[in-house]
């Protein structure tokens, strides 16, 4: 069973940020200033219910804030990063690219080949949807390129194998045996483009303002904690 059974198809939710960048543009043109928002990073191990988390904290904090968020995730970034018309209408809703995506780009790995004029796309995409605010951005090593932004808030989820093995198991429908050589793969692939593109690892905690154990904290709390720890005043 294919592993995009996780998350909802993207066809579903370009919609959303479709609509989501619109405003910004509203907003843009302005003449009144814009309100400074929020963007919370969401890093895990492959199997732990980052998005459930994020989908949860969407919600609660559309209700706590009255104001629309728009949640991202890896296929709906590289759909974006795929279609240049779509591309294109997302990026000049948010305007210029972000100030901070040479600088960024500079301090990342020269392994780069094939990947780096596309890779350099999703970064810029990453980085001017996190400066807007109201985005909650689950994994593509956002948690790493969104750094220098000062609105922005990072979180990591780990889990023990017999969590992440159970949780793909019964999200994907699939034997255990199964879900472990999928996690396995997955994992390795993750680890390796962290560090092949930006030249970090994930796993370094000194990126994060909080990390959670999945074992002993369901969805509902960790949405909860992280959206009372992002909207303190």
């Amino acid at each position: 069973m294919p592993e995009r059974l996780l998350i909802p198809s993207v066809e579903m939710r370009l919609g959303s940020l479709l609509e989501f960048s619109r405003r910004r543009e509203r907003e843009t043109s302005s003449p009144h200033k814009r309100k400074a928002r929020r963007t919370i990073t969401i890093s895990r191990e492959f199997g732990c219910e980052a998005y459930p988390v994020a989908e949860r904290l969407r919600e609660a904090l559309e209700k706590k804030c009255g104001e629309p968020w728009v949640l991202l995730d890896k296929s709906l970034l590289e759909e974006v990063a795929r279609d240049n018309d779509l591309s294109a209408n997302v990026m000049n809703s948010l305007g210029e690219k972000s100030r901070f995506l040479d600088e960024i780009l500079a301090t990342f790995s020269s392994h780069w080949k094939s990947e780096k004029d596309y890779f350099r796309l999703l970064c810029r995409h990453v980085l001017s949807l996190a400066e807007q605010g109201n985005v909650i951005i689950v994994g593509r090593g956002s948690s790493i390129i969104t750094q220098p932004l000062k609105n922005c808030f990072h979180f990591r989820l780990f889990a023990s194998p017999k969590f992440k093995v159970h949780s793909i198991s019964r999200r994907m429908g699939i034997e255990a045996e199964e879900a472990e050589r999928i996690i396995a793969r997955r994992q390795k692939q993750r680890d390796n483009f962290i560090r092949d593109f930006l030249d970090r690892d994930a796993h370094d905690l000194g990126f994060y303002h909080l990390i959670f154990n999945n074992d002993k904290n369901d969805v509902a709390a960790i949405a909860r904690t992280i959206m009372e720890y992002v909207t303190a005043p």
